[in-house]
């Protein structure tokens, strides 16, 4: 099936993924505290289990089922990014440096712990701390942080390229990483990336449209579909021309 016959759900999947990430971002005023890595800490000192606590905690259990699903389909900050893609359509040099969003996230939950143990423990849940009626932001000083967080996001975009902040400085990834390890070393059933190599014509289109920069070619070549970084979004799967790459639901041992 060629590229201009393909079904039309195919191109509806990508338009209703891009619209939901899209509306993700413009809604980021309002999620903005539920997402954030510094409230967080601040409720933990006082013994409160915040709203980014149980988001970062239910982004765990979902990955262990769908793996980084949430990075392709609903995250502001992804959004952001993929609006960057109409000023800098750049791939990313990942690889190597990928760690780096591990040496901030380590550190960081080491914060919140100690926090939580100098408070002698969290013994109070409020969804909506620091919210006004479950709205981010409210103030002058909240609108500052966003802004700040927001040109971060802009400044690695435009110079390291596609979802560089994915990459390298998210907080939020490591969650979903080590969630996506476990449910895999538990083999239980999960959403996966499947390929079947002898369709390949090598056209690696799946390549150049994949957001995280992954060298999808070489993975489908080596029958090896699993990657840390990628975000399950589907464009290697809505774009290859012989329907080389499928979605399936199914244990790690029988994905590839």
């Amino acid at each position: 099936m060629t590229g201009n016959t393909r079904k039309p759900g195919v191109r509806r999947r990508q338009k209703v993924r891009k619209a939901l990430i899209i509306v993700s971002f413009l809604l980021f005023p309002v999620t903005f505290f539920y997402l954030s890595p510094f409230l967080i800490i601040q409720g933990a000192s006082e013994g409160i289990l915040v709203g980014s606590f149980i988001v970062f905690a239910l982004m765990f259990l979902f990955s262990l089922f769908l793996g980084r699903a949430y990075c392709g389909w609903v995250c502001p900050a992804g959004g952001m990014q993929e609006l960057c893609f109409k000023l800098r359509d750049k791939r990313a040099k990942g690889g190597r440096l990928n760690w780096i969003k591990y040496f901030i996230w380590a550190p960081w939950l080491a914060a919140i712990v100690a926090a939580a143990v100098r408070a002698g423990g969290l013994n109070e849940v409020d969804p909506f701390y620091q919210t006004f009626y479950g709205i981010s932001i409210t103030g002058i000083q909240s609108v500052f942080v966003l802004a700040i967080v927001l040109l971060v996001i802009f400044i690695l975009a435009m110079s390291f390229g596609r979802r560089a902040f994915c990459h390298y400085g998210c907080w939020m990834s490591p969650f979903m990483v080590v969630g996506r390890k476990v449910g895999n070393a538990m083999r239980w059933p999960s959403l996966h990336l499947v390929s079947e190599g002898e369709k390949c014509i090598d056209c690696k289109k799946c390549t150049r449209v994949c957001p995280m920069s992954l060298e999808v070619d070489a993975m489908v070549k080596a029958g090896k579909m699993e990657s840390s970084e990628c975000i399950l979004c589907g464009m290697c799967v809505d774009n290859c021309p012989e329907d080389v790459i499928s979605f399936a639901f199914r244990s790690k041992a029988h994905a590839g």
